[in-house]
């Protein structure tokens, strides 16, 4: 033991010896208390109870070591024999009940077993029809809830995608709208900018170009002015000239008018005068004229064939055709020819 006064009392009993003594004394000691609690049990039941029977070898024997300063931390009982093999008779025929027992036991116990399994089996199909029909059931409402979830997540996104492209769509407005701003200030400045140009183009303009340009436009007015004098002038008098040479000419021809009236009436005085022979001097000098418009369609033709063998036959169609000329005459122009004495002998000749 670890205790002071416990210690110095092994010290006292051990003081001197060595490790082999002191088993040896602890030895004694237990086995005198071994023997002295054999007495007082049966065989059956330190065989059939051996850790009763170390308890009460531990507790008999705990207090006589304790005084010598040593403590029984474990006591067991390894084994029980005899020399006349009296426990192991014992043993056999426990052993032989045993065996029966125990025969008999394992039909009843698979009996029961087999009756406990089926049992247990059906059982355990109905606890697995109802766990597979409540893990369908839970699978069905983990479904249904996974879509219910799904369903208001993917709102609750396209909600946020909506504020947020909206949201968007306000701050790029609002960008827009300041990018406009700059816009139209920076717009103003150019403008202004533009303005003062201008006025100082058009300052610049009136300077080197515009009075120049209306210094140079009065000239050309005073010259175009001048030249639409002059024009007037030269163009009144074309029209004195005109006006003149009209009235020449005017006078010309009414003195020739008058010429070819005073003419023409001596003409006809004298056509009275005269009378058919006066016609008849009209119509001769008309004839060549007269032939000349016959003839022209023939001064076309390249050359006339007249078939015929006989050359008397050629000279009476043509002696044939003078004699008829002065009938058509006649039918043109009333004037008889064949009662002028040359044409009376030009007849009888042809005849």
């Amino acid at each position: 033991m670890t205790e002071r006064e416990l210690l110095a009392v092994a010290c006292e009993q051990f003081l001197g010896k060595n490790v082999h003594e002191i088993k040896n004394v602890v030895l004694q000691t237990l086995e005198g208390h071994l023997r002295s609690i054999l007495g007082t049990l049966t065989v059956e039941q330190i065989y059939q109870d051996r850790d009763q029977f170390a308890k009460l070898v531990r507790e008999v024997a705990a207090p006589d070591v304790g005084r010598m300063g040593i403590e029984i931390l474990s006591f067991t009982i390894k084994d029980v024999y005899d020399k006349v093999e009296y426990l192991s008779s014992l043993g056999k025929t426990q052993t032989a009940v045993v065996r029966r027992d125990a025969d008999i036991g394992v039909a009843e116990a698979e009996r029961d077993a087999g009756i406990k399994e089926a049992m247990y089996k059906k059982e355990m199909l109905d606890v697995k029809y109802l766990a597979d029909t409540k893990i369908a059931d839970s699978k069905r409402e983990f479904e249904l809830q996974k879509a219910a979830f799904s369903q208001e997540v993917n709102i609750k996104k396209a909600e946020a995608q909506l504020a947020y492209e909206l949201q968007a769509a306000k701050e790029q407005q609002k960008i827009r709208l300041e990018e406009i701003e700059i816009e139209v200030v920076q717009r103003k400045k150019q403008i202004d900018i533009e303005e003062k140009e201008i006025v100082r183009t058009d300052k610049e303009l009136i300077a080197t170009v515009r009075r120049p340009a209306e210094a140079e436009a009065y000239r050309m007015q005073q010259i175009a002015e001048g030249e639409k004098v002059k024009q007037v002038l030269i163009a009144q008098a074309e029209a004195e000239k005109i006006r003149k040479v009209g009235e020449a000419e005017a006078s010309v021809i009414e003195a020739i008018g008058k010429a070819e009236a005073e003419k023409m009436k001596l003409k006809a005085g004298a056509y009275q005068h005269y009378g058919e022979a006066a016609k008849m001097a009209l119509v001769l000098e008309c004839l060549p004229e007269i032939a000349s418009k016959v003839a022209a369609p023939l001064a076309k033709v390249d050359e006339i064939l007249i078939l015929s063998g006989d050359n008397s036959k050629i000279t009476g169609e043509m002696n044939r055709l003078l004699a008829e000329v002065p009938a058509s005459v006649q039918a043109l122009t009333g004037v008889d020819l064949t009662k002028i004495p040359l044409i009376q002998k030009a007849t009888g000749v042809l005849a």
